[in-house]
């Protein structure tokens, strides 16, 4: 059973950075593409960022590239987001997602996505 927490997340003012931080148990860390994806108040989740197992690809969401970088460490099964320049939009809950890969590929959709950490709240204050 595979088991996601994210932490890291709290309140900052804008332009302030975080890095959040996600947790696998459960399986081989290494098998999985990792993700992160957010979901304000009022709208649906949307994706942030993702890395290929090897954590030699990387994917963002084109309104981030450059804010945001996703980067994983395997021998701690954990997978990060370092956010910088924080805008009050980018409030919302950040998500971890797994994705169970055989052939990598662009995964950004909520559904192609195996197993979800229970979020953790950014909220960036003007």
């Amino acid at each position: 059973q595979v088991q996601l927490v994210e932490t890291g997340g709290r309140v900052v003012q804008t332009g302030a950075s975080l890095n959040l931080s996600c947790v696998m148990s459960g399986r081989a860390f290494n098998s999985f593409r990792m993700a992160w994806f957010r979901q304000a108040p009022g709208q649906e989740r949307e994706f942030v960022a993702a890395i290929s197992r090897s954590g030699s690809a990387t994917d963002y969401a084109e309104s981030l590239t450059g804010r945001f970088t996703i980067s994983r460490d395997d021998a701690k099964n954990t997978v990060y987001l370092q956010m910088n320049s924080l805008k009050p939009e980018d409030t919302a809950v950040y998500y971890c997602a797994a994705r169970l890969v055989i052939m990598e590929n662009q995964y950004r959709q909520v559904a192609d996505y195996d197993y979800w950490g229970q979020g953790t709240q950014v909220t960036v204050s003007s």
